[in-house]
């Protein structure tokens, strides 16, 4: 882990320099999307320029999603399935060698729970992900989140806490299940 901060960051919606990021994210997101299958280098050449950092060989599948881009920083040896959505309006920090499944969203991003100005603005808290770890498919990591290094979390789990390091973690909310 890297000791950064997880301070709350607010935002408003619908603001011009919030759609011109979002307009320049989403361009590279769809040459992304349409990158010919075989051809890695175009694939991790458009990655390189919308993540804020990117380790050595990075590998995301088609149908690939964020807000921004920027806010998404990977280490070496990334592998992301199918339909990963990351929703970055703060940042991800995600370490080496690690393995999201298919159909995984981590969202850093929230809204009030009062319904007056909820649809106006919002809030993002970072979300921490350490080295070795794997995602299963069809999970989902809520803001503010940390996931200690080694550890699983099994298909179909809603992370909300932090997780540990060295653990299997699965459920909703994921609760530990075992050591490893």
């Amino acid at each position: 882990m890297n000791g950064k901060s997880k301070e709350e960051i607010y935002y408003e919606r619908g603001t011009e320099e919030l759609k011109n990021k979002n307009i320049y994210a989403h361009k590279l997101i769809q040459e992304f999307n349409n990158a010919n299958v075989e051809d890695d280098l175009k694939k991790e050449e458009i990655i390189n320029k919308l993540f804020g950092s990117v380790g050595d060989n990075p590998s995301i599948e088609h149908n690939f999603h964020c807000d921004l881009g920027y806010n998404i920083h990977i280490g070496n040896s990334f592998y992301a399935g199918y339909n990963c959505t990351i929703l970055d309006m703060a940042e991800v920090r995600i370490g080496n060698n690690c393995m999201i499944g298919p159909n995984v969203g981590i969202y850093t991003a929230g809204h009030s729970i009062e319904p007056k100005g909820r649809n106006k603005s919002g809030y993002a808290i970072p979300i921490i992900i350490g080295n070795d770890v794997w995602i299963g498919g069809s999970c989902v990591i809520l803001a503010g989140v940390t996931i200690g290094d080694n550890s699983v979390v099994a298909a179909g789990s809603v992370v909300t806490k932090d997780v540990p390091s060295n653990v299997i973690v699965a459920g909703n909310p994921a609760k530990v299940l075992k050591n490893i």
